[in-house]
């Protein structure tokens, strides 16, 4: 008769932690969001947040680096054409049904007409090819999530005389009665932000605003640089956080802002306003594709992410940053009435309302700038863009931020 063996002299089995590696900005690769996605998925997910440049750039040189990539889709075909991401099947997806249709189509409804620039929907799907396009398939780029229409905001006790609040226009951007001026330093954000104002001054007229031609970007810097040199862009900025403080500090009278900056302390106690532009507003989206090297068990983990985001309650923790959810009627269920009613129906607020950390910062009265977000969506003029000519552009607009009197 053979004794047992001890217990004690079995061999250990190694048991590996399952992670998975997030890339993406601060505006959605947010802590809240990351602790619970580990806490009803039963991984870590670890998130690395850099600034929008540094992170497409990481997204095509180093695929190996990250398991899913969160980011925008103007940008989404640098990392397409280097191979880094692999495409997504809608089967998988269980909620698909529900994405809206500005995503698919680009458009808040069907009567408008196509706008400029990087519409969520141009490389959307993936064709037999391999090719990105609008035309409906089996297979996507990108999960189309966050996104918004952004524009420009001021000093209220700064408004110059003369200047009406009820006829704002991007071309404020370049009067040099506000005196400091700013814009977002990415040229694919900012720049959009240029062609916008110097377009409703009246002194540019751009064939097709979201892809310039490189007679037209010279144009176009020219102007910015002869303001520079006058000392009327000052500063400029690459998060929201940075944005927040130059007008804090008064060292922006005026200039570009992404809604998420309006709820940040710096801007608490501000008399600030986001302009609603007659010209409509610049529309940017994000959203998540999977790296080619996922397999396995990494694949999985990832499509349970992107499903878990898409089930809306990552879509509550981003709207009180102030940024809109693909699919509305699923975040719904995960914000209060005052809060839906707030955010999403352009109502004034019935009671003081959390921003991200759980503090209040939106007053109970306050009506959003621009009104619902049927509203707002609809009046998308331009989407973010990456163009023909990027590379021409980004050196010019490198010079133009590099400049120094």
């Amino acid at each position: 008769m053979h004794a047992r063996p001890d217990p004690l002299s079995r061999p250990a089995i190694r048991t590996t932690q399952r992670v998975l590696r997030v890339l993406g900005t601060a505006s959605t690769v947010l802590e809240p969001i990351l602790r619970q996605a580990k806490a009803d998925l039963g991984f870590t997910v670890e998130g690395k947040v850099l600034d929008g440049n540094v992170a497409h750039q990481v997204g095509v040189v180093a695929p190996e680096s990250f398991d899913v990539y969160d980011q925008w889709f103007h940008n989404l075909e640098f990392v397409w054409t280097a191979h880094s991401i692999r495409p997504i099947e809608i089967e998988r997806i269980k909620k698909w049904g529900d994405v809206g249709e500005l995503a698919l189509t680009g458009k808040a409804n069907e009567t408008l007409p196509s706008v400029p620039g990087g519409a969520p929907n141009r490389l959307l799907y993936v064709q037999g090819d391999g090719r990105l396009s609008d035309t409906p398939a089996e297979r996507i780029s990108m999960l189309p999530l966050s996104h918004c229409a952004d524009s420009f905001g001021y000093r209220r006790e700064l408004l110059p005389d003369g200047a009406d609040i009820g006829a704002e226009s991007w071309a404020w951007l370049l009067d040099p009665a506000w005196k400091r001026a700013t814009l977002q330093n990415n040229a694919s954000i900012g720049a959009i932000d240029a062609v916008l104002a110097v377009r409703a001054a009246g002194l540019v007229e751009f064939r097709d605003p979201g892809n310039l031609s490189i007679a037209e970007i010279d144009a176009l810097m020219d102007i910015l640089m002869s303001l520079r040199r006058r000392g009327h862009f000052p500063h400029f900025w690459e998060t929201q956080s940075q944005s927040a403080e130059l007008f804090a500090r008064g060292r922006a009278r005026i200039g570009s802002i992404w809604s998420s900056a309006l709820v940040l302390p710096a801007l608490q106690g501000i008399n600030f306003r986001t302009a609603v532009p007659r010209e409509g507003y610049r529309g940017w989206f994000g959203g998540m594709s999977i790296s080619r090297h996922a397999e396995g068990n990494t694949l999985d983990m990832a499509y349970e992410y992107l499903n878990w985001w898409l089930d809306g309650w990552p879509g509550a923790v981003v709207a009180r940053h102030g940024y809109y959810f693909s699919a509305p009627n699923l975040v719904r269920q995960h914000l209060t009435v005052a809060e839906w009613d707030y955010w999403y129906e352009g109502r004034a607020a019935s009671e003081d309302l959390p921003g991200p950390s759980g503090d209040p910062v939106i007053a109970r009265g306050h009506v959003r700038e621009g009104g619902s977000y049927q509203e707002r969506i609809s009046r998308i003029a331009i989407w973010n863009a990456v163009m023909d000519e990027h590379n021409y552009l980004v050196r010019r607009w490198h010079d133009f931020l590099s400049f120094r009197r």
